[in-house]
């Protein structure tokens, strides 16, 4: 965690002034220009439900403004953070959203975590025609013009999760979700997919977001008895499942648990005792041997600890600031439309290895990974996508 401060008040009622008294010489900069420098705006959830994981990504965010301030800036100019806490509720995500749009005029936003807090932020987006960086892996379904999505959408982690599954533990599948738009999609992804692989589904359920209490699923899970579970069940409610399930002699062990949701930074909330042997599907594992990887994991540790761990959506939010970045340099410009254009086909090496956007969907081409929970809270990667896995936000079922 964090501690929660409120950034650049002071800052911001100087420029809100200084629009009053100039507005002839505002207008002629660029949207989030001063100077020297370029705000970007940073939204997300420091309390309430998912601060749990945004906190984290909000670290992450700020450690590549910190190395790109270091290297010279972009195009010349310091990057200055504008800092808003959503907490965790979608009204609040909306006004500060309007808040760094309006009142801090932000040259593009980075942030937001649940699709709820997406959608309610799109729409300032659009009327004030920003831009917005969304860094978490969501259920696809969507094209927004002003909004880049740099994780992975439901049929990029779904499709090579079951597969992997069904190839490698057995085709009988047992389905659990938090009852709500991701998990939901992520199953009916996931229902034709088994088909086809000659696999069948001998259960489905969902619980409410912040369910305790899964000891009549568990007794179905048993009954059915499954090869496979494939967890969409998100949050706090993974403590207790991932515990009731290692009760009832379910563990790691004993039966093959994958989810789409749960990364490293979940682990530490869970427990790392109820987590081993099960498996995650992400874009990202904290222990990729690579170069540019190994010096992420150190950067992150140097600056807030040598106990912090790295998950997915830690690594999509560092990512994001350096897409925003280069595309900034390529189209050699902050204007939210110019660096739209720019991003069509634009191109990174991140500590996951190569991301590239879409020509044409504002989603990322990227390779996938299933990892196997260890002790120490790490995965192990015992699967890997040969190739970038191509995003398609609106599959034909």
């Amino acid at each position: 965690m964090i501690k929660i401060t409120r950034r650049h008040l002071m800052q911001s009622t100087v420029a809100g002034a200084a629009a009053v008294m100039m507005p002839s010489v505002l207008r002629a900069q660029p949207k989030g220009v001063d100077g020297n420098s370029v705000r970007l705006g940073i939204l997300h959830s420091l309390t309430g439900t998912f601060a749990i994981a945004e906190a984290s990504m909000v670290d992450a965010e700020k450690l590549a403004i910190d190395e790109i301030n270091a290297a010279g800036g972009v195009m010349g100019h310091k990057i200055v953070p504008y800092i808003e806490d959503g907490a965790s509720e979608a009204p609040v995500f909306a006004e500060k959203a309007k808040v760094l749009l309006r009142r801090d005029n932000v040259a593009a936003i980075i942030g937001c975590y649940s699709s709820a807090l997406r959608k309610a932020v799109l729409p300032a987006v659009n009327q004030a025609k920003g831009l917005l960086y969304y860094p978490t892996y969501y259920e696809g379904q969507e094209i927004d013009k002003r909004c880049l999505y740099t994780s992975q959408e439901v049929t990029q982690s779904v499709i090579a999760a079951v597969t992997w599954m069904a190839k490698e533990k057995g085709k009988k599948f047992f389905l659990i979700g938090s009852n709500y738009i991701y998990p939901v999609t992520c199953n009916k992804i996931a229902k034709p997919t088994i088909a086809k692989l000659g696999g069948t589904v001998v259960g489905e359920e969902y619980v409410p977001l912040g369910h305790t209490e899964f000891s009549s699923i568990i007794n179905k899970i048993k009954a059915a008895n499954p090869d496979c579970i494939y967890s969409t069940v998100v949050g706090g409610s993974n403590v207790a499942f991932f515990k009731q399930l290692r009760a009832a002699g379910l563990d790691g062990s004993k039966i093959t648990l994958l989810s789409t949701v749960v990364s490293e930074n979940e682990i530490e909330g869970i427990g790392r005792d109820n987590a081993v042997g099960y498996y995650a599907c992400m874009g990202y594992f904290q222990a990729i041997d690579s170069p540019i990887n190994k010096m992420f994991v150190k950067a992150i540790k140097d600056k807030y600890g040598a106990n912090r761990v790295v998950g997915d959506p830690m690594q999509c939010g560092y990512n994001s600031v350096y897409l925003w970045k280069n595309a900034v340099e390529k189209a050699k410009s902050f204007a939210p439309d110019d660096v739209l254009k720019a991003s069509a086909g634009l191109e990174i090496e991140a500590p996951e290895g190569t991301v590239r956007f879409d020509k044409e969907n504002h989603h990322v081409w990227k390779k996938v990974r299933v990892g196997r929970a260890l002790e120490d809270g790490q995965f192990e990667i015992v699967h890997e996508t040969a190739d970038l896995v191509q995003p398609d936000p609106f599959p034909k079922l």
